[in-house]
């Protein structure tokens, strides 16, 4: 039986990550009536969408098949680290970018947050979401007891169980406190993407393309390399050289530095639009 505890966290988890950006969009949409937000939050998604679920990440899962890029993922886990840290702030650098250069003619503090919001929401609803949408069902068969059942189903038709076995292992043992991080993190990252948006925004308004990008793509690689090398640490691939816990703290104290700093920026940004913007009245 999963636990009652574990249950709520999932529940939670699942709030934050897939209604609560939809939350943010309506009320910033609202609150921000005739200005643009609600498509800038649309751009904002399908610029994410396009650049990472339809492009990249079907290559990362295509090319992950390989034996070679097992081995190469086994042999050099921090160049591994390296190159697909950058590739996702590439993608996602080309996805802000364009949406920013659509909205170049109206392109506002208030549109650039929101192209943000839709760029870490719709991020926040696929990755994590949708896992924990299957997590609540898996929970629900394992308590009714169905879930062995649909395993051995599963099994009888040749197809590898191992999967399955480790999801039920997972949400019986984990600690239910696991679960909510990622809700956490999930909310960390959000600022993140905000703070980035609104990066390359202010500087395409600026007609300084080139430094957004830059500074965009430096900050956006270092959080998304940092973070699996650490958790690398406690793999296989690293020697094991901190425990689970450990770069648990690591990490989440990191990222929560990050948006911290994601928010400074995002007030500083805010400051500085709204100081050329009232120069230009």
């Amino acid at each position: 039986m999963v636990s009652t505890s574990t249950l709520i966290t999932v529940i939670i988890t699942f709030l934050i990550t897939s209604i609560l950006p939809l939350v943010v969009w309506v009320i910033y949409g609202l609150k921000n009536k005739g200005k643009g937000a609600f498509t800038a939050w649309l751009l904002g998604a399908t610029g994410f969408f396009i650049m990472q679920v339809i492009i990249r990440v079907p290559i990362l899962n295509m090319l992950s098949l390989t034996a070679g890029f097992q081995s190469f993922v086994a042999k050099h886990y921090v160049l591994y680290c390296l190159v697909v840290a950058f590739t996702a702030g590439l993608f996602e650098l080309i996805g802000r970018y364009v949406v920013a250069k659509i909205m170049a003619k109206n392109l506002t503090y208030e549109r650039s947050f929101a192209a943000g919001l839709g760029h870490g929401g719709i991020e926040a609803m696929i990755i994590i979401g949708m896992t924990y949408l299957n997590n609540l069902l898996y929970i629900g068969m394992i308590n009714s007891g169905t879930f062995d059942g649909i395993v051995e189903q599963t099994a009888a038709l040749g197809v590898d169980t191992t999967s399955l076995v480790a999801v039920k292992d997972a949400l019986i043992n984990t600690n239910s406190a696991v679960f909510l991080l990622a809700g956490y993190e999930r909310i960390l990252t959000m600022i993140l993407h905000v703070a980035l948006s609104l990066m390359v925004c202010y500087f395409v308004s600026k007609k300084q393309d080139l430094k957004g990008i830059l500074i965009c793509l430096a900050c956006h690689w270092m959080v998304d390399f940092i973070a699996p090398l650490v958790n690398g640490m406690a793999t296989e691939y690293m020697g094991n050289m901190l425990s689970q816990t450990t770069a648990y703290i690591i990490v989440y104290v990191f990222l929560t530095a990050v948006a911290v700093v994601s928010v400074v920026a995002i007030l500083n940004i805010r400051k500085n639009w709204k100081l050329v913007d009232n120069k230009n009245i």
